[in-house]
């Protein structure tokens, strides 16, 4: 299983939280590369939704690992 920033995006919009099985459904529906539905298919299912992506991917960068200073602009 190997995730990437362009993987990653086709999930941004699915339902959080969403079990695995959602996830794997909107995946399907939403049009998103085979790669992510096997992606998902690896993933452990203890029956309890994942609440983010960074669940799904916990290397997920979000807005703090850019060096961005949203002041200057």
């Amino acid at each position: 299983m190997y995730w990437t920033l362009e993987l990653a995006s086709y999930l941004e919009d699915a339902p959080w939280p969403a079990t695995k099985d959602e996830l794997i459904d909107f995946s399907i529906r939403s049009g998103a590369p085979m790669e992510v539905v096997e992606n998902l298919q690896g993933l452990e299912d203890d029956g309890q939704p994942y609440e983010s992506i960074e669940e799904v991917w916990p290397d997920y960068p979000t807005k703090e690992d850019f060096m961005f200073n949203e002041d200057e602009y």
